[in-house]
Parts: C-alpha cells; structure tokens; sequence
C-alpha cells in the first residue's frame, strides 16, 4: 500500500534526526521517494526555532496502525518527548495517507486531518510527487494554492 509520511523536527541536529527517521522507518517499509529538507516557521503552539521538514513516499504492507505504533517507536527512540501540546520536537513522523483507507479511530485519523492547510506538508510533497492527490481533498498543488 502506499504511504505518505510528513517529517519534521526542531530541536537538536535537525537534519541529522529526519534522516535518522528515515532510516529507521526504511526498516519497516520500503521509502521510494524522499523530498529535500524545507525550513518553516513553526505553526501554532509556543515560541520555538524554526522546523526542518521533508516529506517520504513508501509502499507499506503494515495495517495503518501497525504503521502508526512503528512511528512512534521511531519517535520515542530518537528521543520525541510530549510535555508540550504542539511544543518544539526532535522528530515528529505524521501519517498523511496511507493507501485511499478512511480511518477516524482514537488513536489515528487518516487522511491526516490537518494537512490540508499545512504548506510545510504540501510543498515537499508537491516537490516528489507534482500530481499528488490528498484523499478526500483533492490535487495538492490546487490545496497549496488555495493557501498562498
């Protein structure tokens, strides 16, 4: 199935803990495509540096949410911690979709429900895939125009 993965991080090596991510989830699904880094302000939550975030395209037999406690591990191994509601991170790993599966569980919404109005997903998207489609939304370039 294949899956969009958003990545961002904002504390410590910024650069070096998206491409740890990376190759740790590279152990769990097969990444076939991987966007640059983009710098952004930070949206929402307290003051905080500026992220670092790219976005991967993968093919993934996992369920959704074997997929989501992978992330999380991933997370919490590079040192993720929650203290903060939206506060500075080392490594957040967002599932953007995953297949065209419509998921409104407790524990995970896919189509992820913000990333529609999220350039900083959208663009590195756009930037690996430049006819991506957001299920349910729509062509990304026309959701990214929408919010310039």
């Amino acid at each position: 199935m294949r899956v969009v993965i958003a990545l961002g991080s904002n504390l410590g090596d910024r650069s070096l803990n998206i491409d740890s991510a990376v190759t740790e989830l590279a152990k769990i699904i097969e990444v076939t495509h991987l966007s640059t880094n983009h710098e952004t302000d930070p949206v929402g939550g307290p003051a905080q540096p500026k992220y670092l975030n790219a976005v991967l395209i993968a093919e993934s037999e996992l369920d959704p949410h074997e997929l989501l406690i992978g992330a999380l591990k991933i997370e919490n191994r590079l040192g993720r911690t929650r203290e903060v509601h939206w506060g500075p991170r080392t490594i957040d790993i967002d599932l953007i979709s995953v297949g065209d599966e419509v998921i409104n569980s407790e524990v995970l919404i896919l189509p992820h429900p913000r990333a529609h109005e999220r350039a900083f997903v959208l663009k590195p998207w756009l930037e690996i895939e430049p006819d991506a489609v957001l299920p349910g939304r729509g062509l990304v370039q026309e959701i990214l125009d929408g919010l310039e």
